[in-house]
């Protein structure tokens, strides 16, 4: 089971501004929080994949395309 990570270990981890990090969410190139009760946190997995792509130089369009895919195998839908 994946840890969740609240936001200032997303930006610890991701290396990325609070702001630069809800623009990427809006491109659909970084995944959506979950929210528990108030609270968003963002599976650890999920961030891990994210900068594993950007380190692997993939393209936004790639990157789309994994975050959907990271956000469908969340909900359970087949990818």
């Amino acid at each position: 089971m994946s840890e969740l990570l609240r936001m200032p270990d997303v930006r610890r981890v991701s290396g990325l501004a609070r702001p630069t990090i809800y623009r990427d969410i809006r491109r659909g190139t970084f995944p959506r929080p979950v929210k528990i009760g108030t609270a968003s946190a963002w599976p650890s997995d999920e961030i891990a994949a994210i900068n594993a792509a950007r380190i692997a130089g993939k393209s936004e369009d790639e990157i789309r395309v994994l975050v959907a895919a990271l956000e469908a195998r969340r909900a359970g839908l087949p990818v």
